[in-house]
């Protein structure tokens, strides 16, 4: 009987190194890595999201990276359907897979499936979005309450891509995205092993700090300059160029933009580890562990 091919999801918060540790992990077997991260997918952000660099996916090759133009809308259950696809090709070749990001729901959505939903009006999207774009988190609250109030009682008012997508749906469907939760997990071909990365808070924050402070070495503010005339895509929503762009608006300091990118990368760092420590899939590991790839080796 042919042992069953195995899938290694390295997930964790931003900063806390998943991308060096799935690298070494997948050139130790002879594998290759998928991104499960919403924005490594992008042509353009590569500064921003922390792609993999060039001599990286030249050591190992990784899929969902730099792929896609920063206009098109993916979802999460495109995401399950790519991922999927490049596993067939993957697991012909190897007994293991890599994931790596820190993406909850795109993991969540290849591990265990998503729900069956209608479509959103891509129109009616889009406006949202641009409401959202102009009149930021408070506007984006208030509305959920009035509109949706079965989803802004559900403990997800932090997450704004969560949120505008439950917006959305509502005005489009005429229902809440809570009603087509039924928590009913797909079954998949492979076994999954779920480890988690984290460090000690501090430890955590002052990497972020550190990081946001290269990437304005790399080059951060001229890859903000590029995207801002499309600066009101959903896609540009995210953390690194939301605060430059109101920085090149003129209603903040550069120095106030780059406190700003600090502050909200830590917070989404702590939003990503209240998501994964939910799963109790999930096995959790110092990142800077001198025995960490022994570790990962033992539960192979």
């Amino acid at each position: 009987m042919a042992k069953q091919k195995k899938l290694l999801v390295i997930a964790g918060p931003t900063a806390v190194g998943k991308t060096a540790i799935a690298i070494e992990v997948a050139k130790s077997l002879g594998t290759e890595i998928i991104s499960a991260d919403s924005r490594q997918c992008y042509r353009g952000m590569s500064i921003g999201t922390a792609q993999p660099s060039t001599e990286e996916r030249a050591t190992v090759p990784h899929h969902f990276v730099d792929c896609y133009e920063v206009q098109e809308a993916l979802s999460a259950a495109d995401f399950e359907r790519y991922a999927l696809d490049q596993l067939n090709q993957i697991f012909s070749k190897s007994q293991y897979a890599v994931v790596c990001g820190g993406t909850g729901l795109y993991i969540k959505a290849l591990c265990e499936g998503l729900d069956d939903m209608p479509a959103i009006d891509a129109i009616i999207s889009q406006m949202v979005s641009d409401r959202y774009a102009a009149e930021g988190m408070d506007w984006l609250r208030e509305e959920l309450r009035q509109k949706d109030p079965e989803f802004a009682a559900m403990g997800e008012m932090e997450n704004p891509a969560r949120m505008l997508r439950a917006l959305a749906f509502k005005l489009s469907v005429g229902k809440s995205i809570v009603q087509y939760r039924t928590a009913v997990k797909k079954d998949r071909p492979f076994e999954i092993i779920n480890i988690g990365l984290e460090l000690p808070r501090e430890q955590l924050y002052e990497r972020i700090n550190q990081r946001v402070d290269l990437m304005m070495q790399q080059g951060l503010l001229q890859e903000a300059q590029q995207l801002y005339p499309q600066r009101n895509l959903k896609n540009l929503q995210t953390v690194g160029y939301t605060e430059l762009f109101d920085y090149l608006n003129n209603t903040m300091t550069l120095e106030q933009a780059v406190d700003k990118i600090k502050q909200h990368s830590r917070n989404y760092a702590k939003r990503q580890l209240t998501w994964f420590k939910k799963d109790k899939a999930f096995t959790w590991l110092n990142a800077q562990d001198p025995h960490l790839m022994v570790n990962i080796a033992d539960m192979l």
